[in-house]
């Protein structure tokens, strides 16, 4: 796996994003939350909404296309470039400056809000460019994160997947949680408890309801 050493006592979770989903970003302050009330270490991983669904494009709403075509790809190529030349461990800041002006400030994937959240990390400036290299450098890298994360836990799903410790130490991954608001304090360590808890039971898959209200930003 594509990761970083674990801090001692801490419980690693994996994290794969796509860093223009919204719900993604959601579960990304959420699981941030958590590692203030338990010991936890989030370790970022890269995944695409483009790659996701370039297979079945033909089965998606116009809008739909038309956004992955136009917004998709740029900001996870730069994110995956940022990653390749200068380390993982810029991904979780990264996400976060992109995250913050694309969602929080409703600035959404333009090319000054990227190049904005560069420049707040300290990354080169130049990154930027990967924005519009369809030739990509570094496609194979992302996609071979990506694939990490689906293979963990299926095709049926979108962002995030995150992977966290099974009753008997193995990884299980599950496609969200989706929640929203992001949970703070105490309801962000119970819905992680609850998402242990559920990894914990062999055979569990799924539990699903009906999203009834959109990403809400609010508390972020």
């Amino acid at each position: 796996m594509s990761e970083t050493a674990t801090a001692p006592g801490k419980t690693p979770v994996d994290f794969w994003f796509d860093p223009l989903c919204p719900w993604a970003w959601m579960t990304s302050r959420w699981v941030l939350e958590v590692e203030k009330v338990r010991d936890i270490e989030v370790r970022w991983h890269i995944m695409s909404l483009a790659v996701l669904n370039e297979d079945k494009l033909d089965q998606l709403p116009e809008e739909y296309r038309e956004m992955l075509a136009t917004k998709a790809w740029k900001p996870v190529r730069v994110v995956t470039a940022a990653w390749q030349k200068h380390g993982a461990d810029v991904l979780g800041p990264l996400y976060t400056a992109l995250g913050t002006r694309f969602h929080n400030q409703g600035e959404g994937p333009t090319p000054e809000a990227i190049a904005a959240a560069l420049d707040e990390v300290g990354l080169p400036a130049d990154l930027i460019d990967y924005a519009e290299q369809e030739d990509f450098e570094f496609d194979a890298e992302m996609r071979a994160s990506h694939k990490e994360g689906i293979e963990k836990v299926g095709q049926e799903v979108g962002t995030p997947v995150i992977a966290v410790p099974g009753a008997d130490g193995e990884q299980i991954a599950f496609f969200g949680p989706v929640v929203t608001p992001a949970p703070k304090g105490e309801d962000a360590a119970k819905l992680w408890d609850g998402t242990l808890a559920v990894a914990s039971v062999p055979g569990f898959y799924e539990i699903k309801r009906t999203r009834t209200k959109g990403p809400d930003f609010s508390n972020l």
